[in-house]
């Protein structure tokens, strides 16, 4: 016990106090031992090293099925101690996509109509009927997948201008997708990037210098997909120089943000804790379940991850 309490000790500095988190009683239940690895804990903040980490093949003889409960699985491939044999499944819920696209609007929409302008002019009692309340905008869309998509259509449907980028070709008639080599063209033609991918090795850091140095001047950046696949400092530094004209954040590099972050303070910066999208258990329950009776069938299983 001495060495999972010494983790627990690291686990409060990590968290810095998290309010929203089980008590740190119930997370104990989480871990994996005396050499045990903070695995999961929803969002991954703290891990021991890897030659530390147990294989959860010997300690769990019986296991035959790994979930994420929730669309991504990002915190589950990481760990590299996972036994390569064992499936991984994903929870998909119609209102995952419901509410990551009423959070995309509420983004777009702060933009779009100056709410941060107002909400300034109201602190210092300014009546500005003279500037436009509507700032043009053509939105784009990185990563058009199925929740992508979704808020592609919902915007189009409001009368906005959008495109996609997938990184492989996508045919779909209502809107233009970019892909592959096309992104810098993509980005040439959007004032509002939505960042939508999922975390790989492939978009780690993706949301940094290289790509916004070619995007257009005041392009308004909104990321709902892994903290990871952006650079905070770039973040900080391009909507310093003016290529950002702001950001709406509902993920971050370290989770919970960090009290010493600057992106705490910064008047251009909206901040969400990570619940753009949560599950509803009502409908991963019975996905488990009969996800659980598949593989007691040898049936093939429902939303299972390729990892490769």
């Amino acid at each position: 016990m001495q060495e999972l309490d010494k983790i627990i000790t690291e686990a409060k500095h990590a968290f810095q106090g998290a309010r929203t988190l089980p008590e740190l009683d119930q997370i104990k239940g989480q871990f994996l031992g005396k050499q045990g690895v903070l695995t999961d804990l929803r969002k991954g903040l703290a891990k021991v090293s890897a030659e530390e980490r147990p294989i959860l093949g010997a300690k769990f003889n019986n296991l035959k099925l790994i979930y994420s409960m929730g669309a991504g699985v990002d915190h589950i491939v990481y760990d590299d101690s996972l036994p390569k044999n064992i499936p991984i499944c994903r929870i998909s819920d119609e209102k995952l996509a419901f509410s990551m696209t009423n959070y995309i609007i509420t983004a777009v929409m702060f933009y779009h109509r100056r709410l941060l302008k107002y909400n300034e002019d109201k602190k210092n009692k300014v009546w500005d009927n003279d500037t436009h309340p509507e700032i043009p905008v053509k939105i784009g869309i990185l990563g058009y997948g199925s929740l992508g998509s979704d808020a592609g259509d919902k915007l189009k449907y409001l009368g906005f201008d959008v495109i996609g980028y997938s990184l492989n070709k996508k045919q779909i008639d209502t809107t233009k997708i970019y892909y592959g080599d096309q992104i810098d063209e993509f980005l040439n033609k959007i004032n509002i990037l939505i960042c939508t991918v999922p975390y790989t090795s492939k978009t780690n850091n993706l949301l940094s210098s290289d790509l916004f140095k070619k995007l257009n001047d005041d392009t308004y950046l909104i990321n709902v997909s892994r903290g990871k696949v952006q650079n905070e400092s770039d973040i900080i530094k391009y909507l310093e120089n003016g290529k950002l004209s702001g950001a709406f954040l509902d993920v971050f590099e370290e989770e919970p943000l960090p009290i010493s972050s600057k992106l705490w303070n910064h008047k251009k910066v909206q901040i969400t804790p990570h619940n753009a999208s949560i599950t509803n258990q009502e409908a991963a329950v019975p996905q488990i379940i009969e996800n659980y009776k598949r593989v007691i069938s040898g049936k093939k299983l429902l939303n299972q991850v390729d990892i490769d």
